[in-house]
């Protein structure tokens, strides 16, 4: 255990002094949309779960959790983000475990911004049609179980932006760790970095303009504007875990034992390239792996004054989610399973960020 914990500590402090947080950087990186988590399970938690976050919608936080996949996961989910503003973000995503130890994954992330009406500077007012921008990013990841408490993967994603007649297309890794320990593996530990990759530019037709040059003849010459590249928000994430079981104790397998009740308390730190550091804590209150109940305030310098906020969060998110086995005495989240996820994240201005979620585990 001391030889991995050294080892996470030596990754957290090598990627902390490379990735360490800048706030006069903020608004210099693109593709924020890449930090934008729409899975209704670990938004509740403000995303802080990077030590022990399981399943599909490991691939936005950390993406060792992949591993956690028994046999086959099917996930979706939608979010009313910043209610009111008109913007939604939906995640898909379908995981399958080949050779016990190791998973694979395919996940989609797109932002829905609306229709736009175009317009022009000579004509401001409109008239000239509408137009959708289409932000979406794809995802094919790979985790493995090394043993019963060091799991690892890797994320490899494509990204593409596109308004009107200008695209953007970039490439992005993802990696992650997680460390399990303790008498009831109940002690996680967890390291991810996030969004390292090829910066995006803005290529297309909407780059050229027609000019009329008038000389001893006139004629029309198409000029070319030049966009300058952007970089990718790159992200640390470095969290830790504690489960506390509670309740009378059951024998589910030979030797192995259940208990109904879980408390889990959890905090991470996250440390952004282009703005602010992050860190929080969060509680979830599970029954049988079947109810379970969460919140998170995730917390960054000048939060709680209006002048030095620079985004619409608060900090306070919550959550719940409900699980059915899909067979009889499936209980503590054995067997098929169905799963439909609730989150809700404070805002202000706007009616707050809101995600519906359903999961297939079969």
């Amino acid at each position: 255990m001391k030889k991995i914990l050294v080892l996470f500590l030596g990754v957290a402090l090598i990627s902390q002094d490379t990735f360490a947080g800048n706030p006069d950087r903020r608004g210099e990186a693109g593709a924020y949309e890449l930090l934008m988590n729409g899975w209704a399970r670990s938004s509740g938690f403000w995303s802080l779960n990077s030590a022990n976050v399981r399943g599909v919608e490991s691939e936005r936080i950390n993406v060792a959790g992949l591993s956690h996949v028994k046999r086959t996961e099917i996930a979706a989910s939608y979010t009313l983000w910043m209610q009111g503003s008109g913007v939604g973000l939906a995640h898909v995503g379908f995981a399958q475990t080949f050779k016990e130890t190791n998973t694979i994954a395919l996940t989609f992330q797109a932002l829905n911004l609306g229709t736009i009406e175009r317009t022009t500077t000579a004509s401001p007012e409109g008239g000239l049609g509408t137009y959708r921008p289409t932000f979406l990013n794809i995802g094919v990841s790979y985790a493995k179980a090394f043993t019963n408490s060091i799991r690892g993967g890797v994320t490899a994603r494509i990204i593409n932006q596109g308004i009107g007649n200008l695209n953007a297309t970039g490439f992005a890794v993802d990696a992650g760790l997680q460390y399990v320990t303790g008498p009831k593996d109940n002690i996680h530990f967890g390291v991810a970095l996030r969004n390292v990759g090829t910066p995006l530019k803005f290529r297309g037709d909407a780059l050229a303009n027609q000019v009329q040059v008038i000389s001893s003849t006139t004629y029309q010459l198409s000029v070319e504007n030049k966009s300058n590249k952007f970089e990718l928000p790159t992200q640390l994430n470095i969290g830790i875990a504690y489960d506390i079981w509670m309740g009378k104790k059951k024998e589910v397998q030979p030797k192995v034992f259940k208990q109904d009740f879980r408390l889990t308390a959890l905090a991470n730190f996250t440390s952004n390239a282009f703005g602010s550091d992050h860190y929080g804590a969060g509680l979830e209150f599970g029954w049988r792996e079947m109810l379970m109940i969460r919140a998170a305030y995730r917390m960054e310098n000048g939060i709680f004054k209006k002048d030095t906020r620079y985004n619409v969060y608060n900090g306070l998110s919550a959550g719940m989610s409900f699980e059915a086995p899909l067979k009889k005495n499936a209980e503590n989240g054995a067997g098929p399973r169905i799963a439909i996820d609730y989150s809700f994240r404070a805002t202000q201005p706007f009616s707050g960020t809101h995600g519906m979620g359903l999961r297939f585990t079969l």
